[in-house]
């Protein structure tokens, strides 16, 4: 069984047809980049497939089991984390407490006992502040724990918000645009993280990203979406040279 299948999954704005017959199964352990042009559809389907928006047609299943109708934070529990085009970090907390909140949704004590420090709460945040200093640590962010998140160079908030969402322990893990705004050095240290988090953590991974040598140099299959709907899935080296894919991006009559 995939890890994550979806079907004929569409999506509209008022009239406008957003993600069309959207279709993808994914192995567990795989690494899959959807590109294709802005407003092709690729963030919506990150939306669709979080909770943020439900869809107007088509299903979303996680090892068998049907997401649509979930809330966003009930398919975090389910094993699915995502990043953001826009970095999402609470700016005005340390790099350390925006790791500590992601591991929250996993603790076990209630409002009673973290009230009254028992030993529960005190074993409890023990556990939750040693996770988020070895996610820091793989992150070589540790420098920076007590550093607020807003004074972190751009291409760390980057790392951190990664970091974040894998304090959720997902199965899967949705990057939108990680390397936007990067410099080429940032840029080949992201491709190194993405396959060592990888390796480290089991993860399965979808990629949504416009830089080009990290689509090609990290990703094993490759969607491409214009205007919501497929026009081309392979290897790098199929997508590379697809007739549809370079007309999409730079206009009919170059192929």
């Amino acid at each position: 069984m995939p890890l994550l299948q979806i079907k004929n999954l569409s999506h509209y704005f008022g009239g406008l047809k957003a993600v069309s017959n959207f279709n993808l199964d994914l192995e567990p352990g795989e690494l899959v980049a959807i590109i294709g042009p802005n407003g092709a559809g690729k963030t919506t389907i990150f939306n669709l497939i979080t909770g943020v928006y439900r869809p107007s047609e088509g299903q979303v299943t996680l090892n068998g089991r049907n997401l649509i109708g979930l809330q966003p934070h009930q398919i975090i529990n389910q094993g699915i984390a995502r990043t953001f085009q826009t970095i999402r970090l609470f700016k005005d907390l340390s790099v350390l407490d925006n790791v500590r909140i992601a591991c929250y949704s996993r603790v076990r004590y209630g409002p009673f006992t973290a009230f009254f420090h028992s030993k529960g709460f005190r074993v409890e945040e023990t556990k939750v502040r040693e996770e988020a200093l070895h996610l820091l640590d793989v992150f070589n962010l540790r420098s920076y724990a007590q550093t607020q998140a807003r004074n972190l160079p751009y291409g760390e908030q980057r790392r951190l918000e990664i970091a974040r969402a894998l304090a959720t322990r997902p199965r899967l893990l949705l990057l939108d645009e990680p390397a936007a705004g990067m410099n080429p050095g940032e840029i080949n240290r992201l491709m190194e993280l993405i396959l060592s988090i990888r390796r480290e953590f089991g993860l399965t991974i979808i990629l949504i990203e416009h830089q080009m040598r990290v689509v090609m140099g990290i990703s094993e299959r490759i969607l491409v979406l214009d205007f919501g709907e497929t026009i081309a899935e392979g290897k790098p080296k199929e997508i590379q040279n697809h007739p549809r894919v370079l007309e999409a991006y730079l206009g009919k009559g170059v192929a």
